[in-house]
């Protein structure tokens, strides 16, 4: 059995993470997602909560095709045990994908093999341009899954952004 580790923010979760999911389900028997900084939220740069995250991305998933687990992880600032505590809160996995250079190291210094993905669209498909658009009443919706707009008028995730993005 192949179990496959990913791990993102996904602040929100969009259209680049889904494709990036989309081809590893295409090799791997079992993903297990990682949603990072799982302490986060109602800030700019993290608006969502680990829970709201969570239903972005099982509802966005229900036709992947492969058993797949969410797994909120909080952040520990601690790289050099950063990939054992990961380990320690979810299933085993034998192989890790990531883009992020710092994610590949840790893993790989930890002896588990790893593979880079390429960005989808990324001057496009990214959290922060999604953001941006939300707060500047720009199309948004066309970056995202249709699970994570409903996701987000569900939670008021619009007005809850734009609160937060307001001056004193």
């Amino acid at each position: 059995m192949k179990r496959v580790f990913y791990i993102g923010r996904f602040q929100p979760y969009h259209n680049g993470h889904q494709a990036v999911l989309e081809e590893i389900a295409r090799e791997a028997d079992e993903i297990v997602i990682g949603i990072g900084s799982a302490q986060l939220s109602h800030e700019l740069q993290n608006p969502f909560t680990a829970g709201e995250r969570v239903l972005m991305l099982t509802r966005s998933l229900a036709g992947l095709g492969v058993p797949f687990y969410v797994i909120p992880i909080e952040d520990i600032r601690r790289n050099a045990i950063w990939a054992s505590h990961v380990q320690s809160m979810t299933p085993p996995f034998q192989v890790v994908h990531s883009s992020n250079p710092l994610v590949l190291r840790l893993f790989a210094e930890a002896g588990v093999r790893v593979r880079s993905n390429s960005m989808h669209e990324r001057d496009r498909l990214s959290g922060t341009e999604v953001r941006r658009r939300i707060l500047a009443d720009e199309p948004w919706q066309p970056l995202v899954p249709p699970a994570v707009v409903e996701v987000i008028a569900e939670i008021d995730g619009v007005e809850r952004l734009r609160e937060i993005a307001r001056s004193d």
